[in-house]
């Protein structure tokens, strides 16, 4: 594929902009009936499999965290997303866009992040409804 090629799949697959890649594997947390599921086609679609649910019992490349206000506490959610991921994997947590039911102040996602030991590297409008903060575990 050349790059010219690369380049237009990231502006039409979101999971590509996200940077999924072939031969992933994604775990996703948190889903329910509001999710976007023209995100989460995208992302297998890109990989190449189906997204595994909290139920998976190996490590994952990324984990697709849907989180909102009322879901608990966002500080724990992220601590047991590190222990499912692969050395390197990232976390992309997805919380509902401001004025949306559900939605969370950034400055307690980053401070959730920061308690959890992770970095927000990232944050993008992934979807009408969501944004998503792609974080990042350090090296072990």
């Amino acid at each position: 594929m050349s790059a010219t090629a690369d380049h237009a799949e990231e502006r039409t697959n979101p999971a590509a902009r996200l940077g999924f890649q072939p031969g992933q594997v994604v775990q996703e947390i948190g889903y329910d009936d509001d999710v976007d599921q023209e995100l989460r086609e995208a992302i297998e679609e890109i990989t190449g499999q189906d997204l595994v649910d909290e139920d998976y019992d190996d490590v994952a490349d990324a984990v697709v965290l849907w989180f909102r206000d009322d879901d608990g506490d966002l500080t724990d959610a992220l601590v047991d997303a590190i222990g499912l991921l692969e050395d390197g994997g990232i976390i992309w947590l997805m919380v509902p866009k401001t004025g949306r039911d559900g939605y969370i102040e950034p400055s307690d996602i980053s401070e959730a992040a920061q308690t959890a030991g992770l970095s927000q590297t990232k944050s993008v409008s992934v979807a009408k409804d969501w944004t998503g903060a792609r974080l990042v575990a350090p090296k072990r």
